[in-house]
């Protein structure tokens, strides 16, 4: 159940869309329209999906954020939240990034997978994501919340489309039955130096959930994951802030290195 008029969705879409692409900042949109609930969120992002493409770009991954049981206890929900990424967000491993259009990036070690089979909710599980998994790959999500000084609520995440702004994916594919995505250790180096350590255990206990959490998320509003769908499974390590000058390297076990420079 909405409670926002459709007017108030497309208004909201335009304001987060253009906060990002002109890399400006914005008040947290509850603050303005505390009324709106789950629905009306997810209602803005498909929304801000739909003025991407019909500017012409193409949705080339699905992602998970919010994903640490630590961290969904501290914002009190129970599930993950969701977003996607576009063609234009994606960045060759080893490029440069330019933060003159972002506003405050941080990026994160993630897991990601490729799948060869579609994936519908309600009802899914790991097991099944794991059947449909075609390769496991490493990333780095750099994240770029539009909200002033990184403050938001849930709600106003989701409808900012879970602060997606550039991503890297690198390292080499590997077949899931190789690894163990649990155990898999993450390290992430900041101009060379350890800034953070994970396993892949973070995320929800096994990165999979997040994409099974996906599916029945996704089968609530009548939608599903096709195959050949490129999903990042939520953050291993905590975001971290970067700024111009840094250069970023992720070592991933087994699934070698995603590195990137901020200029």
């Amino acid at each position: 159940m909405t409670t926002l008029s459709k007017s108030d969705i497309g208004r909201l879409a335009v304001l987060l869309e253009t906060a990002e692409l002109q890399a400006h900042d914005v008040t947290k949109i509850t603050d303005d329209n505390p009324g709106m609930d789950w629905e009306d969120a997810y209602d803005i992002q498909d929304e801000i999906r739909r003025l991407k493409e019909d500017r012409g770009h193409k949705v080339v991954g699905l992602k998970a954020g919010l994903t640490s049981f630590a961290k969904m206890k501290q914002m009190g929900v129970t599930s993950p939240v969701f977003g996607f990424v576009a063609d234009y967000m994606a960045r060759p491993d080893g490029g440069e990034i330019e933060t003159s259009q972002l506003i405050h990036p941080k990026v994160e070690a993630e897991i990601c997978i490729v799948t060869k089979a579609p994936l519908k909710g309600p009802g899914c599980h790991v097991a099944a994501v794991m059947a449909a998994t075609d390769f496991v790959i490493p990333a780095v999500e750099v994240i770029d919340s539009r909200y002033r000084d990184f403050k938001f609520d849930l709600k106003s995440v989701i409808a900012d489309n879970t602060s997606a702004s550039r991503f890297v994916i690198g390292g080499r594919m590997r077949d899931l039955a190789e690894l163990d995505l649990r155990t898999l250790g993450v390290v992430l180096e900041i101009n060379g130096e350890v800034v953070s350590m994970a396993a892949g255990a973070a995320v929800l206990g096994h990165p999979l959930a997040a994409v099974a959490m996906l599916a029945n998320h996704l089968g609530e509003r009548g939608q599903e994951i096709p195959a050949g769908s490129f999903i990042m499974t939520g953050g291993v390590t905590e975001a971290i802030s970067v700024s111009a000058g840094d250069h970023v390297a992720v070592r991933f076990q087994d699934l070698g290195t995603v590195s990137m420079r901020f200029v």
